[in-house]
């Protein structure tokens, strides 16, 4: 009990890192909030068991999916067909995991050089800084100031209590500076419900749904990977190689099926997790899977719920900038470590279209920088050494 207690804290920094993101999609294509809660956390807990837990990755709502999700959910009105078209998803994720399983994962890395692992990574980080700065911070500096700053001092300078749990510090001394300044409001978990059970829907087979969703699993299985680049730096260790990159499309697949069965959206890899871990170097699965049980409860539990949406924006905003930052510095220190040459031309040439395509692409970005990438490095010549 007393060890359950103690990483609590660690475990709610977790949710408040991927809550914004998860609930915002289910708010953006007509989906119950409270149902996309549960189902991340149970997609979680199922992601953990079929990886046996050696990878420490939250489950969240994907962006990737939200076009065709409000098509079929808010203007259509057909959520059953939505669940079938995020059934064909999942399909899509088992078929490439079987598919990674025969083949083997190191030919498929060994097809990605350090010169392209490097500025995915990053731009992993800086494709969310439009959303820290512009979306969440800017709608009260102050308070994004406060909460970044006070972030940063526990991490670098508070006690060790705090120097486990900056995140959370920051986020609850930001509420506080927040709810000082007028700006929080929870008068809504007065008349929101206790206990809000998630509405199932039967799949309702579409050939318009599936042909609009499971294409767009390639993309995020692009996604996957490159957020497990980002974890192999992390953590020092390789999960393409255990427990295999096929084992973590498996499990993101299972997650989405569930989620689209408990009427949630598609399940991905959440960045914002993976720059927690960065930041507390805390790699424990049990933590995340902690976080996991907590969204579970708080997607069943309305009232809580309410007053964890009532976290302003800015406080949001003010741990994102230190988070997302964390992620792309990742990726710099990664080619660093690989010896990467930037004093050669086509080297130079990959990282800069890797950038631009990954930060400037509104949609899908990181997707189609890393496949830009790989062709400039594979398909054009190196003639530096000529």
């Amino acid at each position: 009990m007393t060890d359950a207690l103690r990483k609590l804290p660690l475990s709610l920094q977790h949710v408040f890192a991927m809550f914004g993101a998860t609930v915002l999609v289910p708010l953006l294509t007509g989906l119950n909030p409270g149902a996309t809660l549960v189902a991340s956390g149970l997609g979680t807990l199922v992601f953990h068991l079929v990886t046996r837990g050696k990878v420490p990755a939250y489950l969240g709502s994907s962006f990737a999916f939200i076009a065709p999700l409000a098509l079929f959910v808010s203007k259509h009105h057909a959520p059953g067909q939505a669940v079938a078209g995020l059934l064909s998803v999942s399909i899509v994720y088992f078929a490439f995991a079987l598919l990674v399983r025969l083949v083997g994962f190191d030919r498929v890395r060994r097809a990605i050089p350090s010169v392209v692992v490097g500025p995915v990574v990053s731009i992993i980080g800086l494709s969310l800084a439009t959303t820290a700065v512009t979306v969440d911070a800017s709608t009260h500096w102050d308070v994004a100031i406060v909460t970044l700053a006070a972030a940063v001092a526990c991490a670098i300078a508070g006690p060790r209590a705090l120097r486990i749990i900056p995140i959370l510090a920051g986020i609850v001394i930001g509420y506080l500076y927040a709810l000082a300044r007028g700006l929080v409001h929870v008068g809504q978990a007065a008349s929101s419900s206790w206990i809000e059970l998630p509405t199932l829907h039967a799949p309702v087979w579409s050939l318009a749904a599936i042909a609009s969703m499971a294409p767009i699993a390639l993309v995020t299985m692009v996604e996957d990977l490159g957020h497990m680049f980002v974890l192999n730096e992390i953590i020092e260790r390789d999960v393409t190689r255990d427990p295999g990159f096929g084992s973590i499309l498996f499990g993101n697949g299972l997650a989405t099926l569930l989620s689209a069965l408990l009427g949630g959206p598609a399940e991905t890899t959440y960045a914002e997790n993976l720059g927690v871990l960065a930041m507390t170097r805390n790699y424990s699965s049990r933590i995340i899977q902690g976080a996991a049980v907590i969204a579970i409860l708080l997607g069943l539990v309305g009232k809580v719920s309410t007053v964890i949406e009532s976290v302003p924006a800015a406080v949001v905003g003010g741990v994102g900038i230190l988070l997302y930052g964390m992620i792309a510095a990742m990726g710099i220190r990664h080619m660093i470590e690989a010896k990467v040459d930037l004093t050669n031309t086509k080297n130079l040439i990959v990282v800069a279209v890797i950038f631009i395509l990954g930060i400037g692409a509104p949609q899908n970005g990181i997707a189609i920088a890393t496949v830009a990438g790989l062709l400039i490095y594979w398909l054009l010549p190196d003639r530096t050494q000529a």
